[in-house]
């Protein structure tokens, strides 16, 4: 029997970005993986889909009614509906139909993907790389 020790990732810097599931400023990223990562950014490619995400994300106890979305939008509902579609075939929101409504909520696996994706690995020290001092605009 073996007395080799198992390490959890996430603990004891175990998992770290680039360790586990490389980044894209670590390593260059395989074919099946990059085709898997475009179409999430392809979902985030647009302004609208991008507002429902960043609605459905912040909202109070984790989800919102496509009801309370719509209006926000000068958009038909069914513009709308097709938007939130593309968003839950990407794997960032999930949907529950409650009557009438259907209520949509965020998947933090896939944002948190993509958050690892897209860090940058720390130095050799173990401290984060500098910022640059670029900003969206």
């Amino acid at each position: 029997m073996s007395k080799q020790e198992l390490v959890v990732i996430g603990q004891d810097g175990a998992g770290r970005a680039g360790e586990c599931c490389p980044g894209l400023l670590s390593t260059p990223l395989e074919e099946e993986r990059a085709q898997a990562l475009a179409k999430v950014f392809k979902a985030l490619g647009d302004p609208v889909r991008l507002r429902l995400l960043s609605m459905i994300a912040s909202r109070a106890g984790g989800e919102v009614c496509v009801c309370d979305l719509t209006p926000a939008f000068d958009l038909s509902q069914p513009t709308i509906s097709h938007h939130l579609k593309l968003l839950k075939q990407a794997g960032l929101i999930d949907s529950e139909r409650r009557g009438t409504w259907v209520y949509y909520r965020l998947l933090p696996e896939m944002t948190d993907q993509l958050a690892q994706v897209l860090s940058r690995p720390a130095d050799p020290s173990g401290a984060p790389l500098p910022a640059s001092a670029g900003t969206f605009s």
